[in-house]
């Protein structure tokens, strides 16, 4: 079962790998985007990991609502809104129970990954964090680890696509090429996961 320390820990991980990987992450932005997603995700998840230090929810959904409702406040760009409706959608999924299981965690999820698809309007191949970020919840009945893999893999996978969402969408043809760099954010977010969880 899953508690709030676990889901704590998830966001504590996941700061810190954002903050490891933010040059990269504006790196991949420069050609297709704003060249500020490593930035502003350093931002958002230095916010969450500070909000929560203060105020400590004792359930799993009170600490992803806390923490999405942070993000949405915090990071300018696409990713806050997107983010920020990814995890506080899990959390009000999740409701008050004290402990999660790891299958009504993965249900959970896909919650909040529908409700970032409706948001934005992506689908699969549209190269955006929904080819990272559906794969890995359809990958988590078979544990975190197996759902940190397929995000990774759908992340590298955005490489050849042309963008049909977002900002990168402005330069047609010319995002072929690039890997997506909100769809590599999401599989930081999944590798983080299965770090929480100690796999």
């Amino acid at each position: 079962m899953l508690d709030a320390d676990f889901f704590r820990r998830w966001m504590t991980a996941t700061a810190a790998s954002v903050e490891r990987e933010a040059d990269r992450l504006t790196a991949l932005d420069s050609p297709i985007g704003d060249a500020d997603h490593g930035s502003n995700l350093r931002r958002g998840f230095a916010a969450v990991t500070a909000t929560l230090e203060k105020e400590a929810p004792d359930t799993p959904g009170g600490v992803l609502t806390l923490a999405g409702r942070q993000l949405i406040s915090t990071v300018g760009g696409a990713s806050g809104p997107l983010y920020g409706t990814l995890l506080r959608r899990t959390g009000k999924a999740l409701g008050d129970a004290s402990e999660v299981s790891e299958a009504d965690f993965a249900a959970a999820f896909r919650t909040g990954i529908e409700a970032v698809t409706t948001l934005g309007g992506a689908a699969p191949g549209d190269k955006t964090m929904v080819d990272a970020l559906l794969p890995a919840v359809d990958a988590l009945g078979d544990g975190f680890a197996a759902a940190r893999t397929a995000a990774e893999e759908g992340a590298v996978a955005t490489t050849p696509l042309q963008a049909r969402k977002g900002r990168a969408s402005y330069l047609g043809e010319r995002s072929i090429g690039h890997q997506d760099p909100g769809a590599t954010s999401s599989a930081l977010l999944v590798a983080a996961l299965a770090e929480a969880n100690g796999d």
